[in-house]
């Protein structure tokens, strides 16, 4: 279902629905409501691959039927989306994660610099919870960059944050590693490269214009 790349725990869903679903995503005549709920369903298989390793304690459950031996996930888990994009992936993650606490980050990229500024921050206090960065688009790497460096601020260390994104550039990629060379990082697809604009080619363009309908 998943494939390595050459980067170090990033890991590219391989599947033929995301592939499908990601392609929809690319074509600029998708309207803002298929966009969204494309950007819910992709976002749903990606999350069930980047908590495949969550740790569980075994629950025996008591069926109609007899006793089943089943498993119990034990650690707190918080959804992290980054303002605004990030809250179309956010949604689904939680549907995946209902139990699940969020915190917030919010952050927009300067036009002049391309360099991310935070505005607003919430993130709540778990006892070794486990923390799901989400947001669509991992171009520079400067947003995911500075969001987790803001959880580590916040006391929480590299081995209890991921993240999720729906597209990557290599730039963007080997800018994070440099800084959190441990998150494991899971994407519905790598792309090409970045252009002169820092944005990712092909991409699919601003995915937060995209999910809201202001573009």
């Amino acid at each position: 279902m998943a494939d390595n790349t050459e980067f170090e725990k990033v890991t590219i869903v391989d599947h033929p629905l995301v592939a499908h679903k990601i392609t929809e995503l690319r074509d600029p005549v998708t309207q803002a409501e298929r966009f969204r709920g494309l950007v819910h369903d992709i976002s749903t298989v990606l999350a069930l691959e980047a908590t495949r390793d969550l740790p569980v304690k075994p629950r025996n459950i008591e069926t109609p039927l007899g006793v089943a031996e089943g498993a119990v996930v034990v650690v707190p888990l918080v959804v992290v989306p980054i303002l605004r994009a990030g809250l179309g992936m956010a949604d689904a993650v939680c549907d995946v994660l209902p139990d699940a606490l969020e915190a917030f980050i919010g952050m927009y990229r300067d036009s002049d610099t391309h360099e991310p500024v935070e505005y607003y921050a919430k993130v709540p206090q778990t006892d070794n919870g486990q923390y799901i960065i989400v947001d669509p688009m991992l171009a520079t790497g400067g947003t995911a960059t500075a969001a987790a460096d803001l959880l580590n601020r916040h006391g929480i260390p590299d081995e209890n944050i991921r993240v999720i994104s729906l597209l990557a550039a290599p730039e963007g990629l080997a800018r994070f590693r440099q800084s959190h060379p441990d998150i494991p990082i899971t994407l519905g697809v790598l792309d090409d490269r970045l252009n002169e604009h820092d944005y990712i080619v092909p991409g699919l363009g601003d995915a937060g214009d995209r999910l809201f309908g202001a573009g």
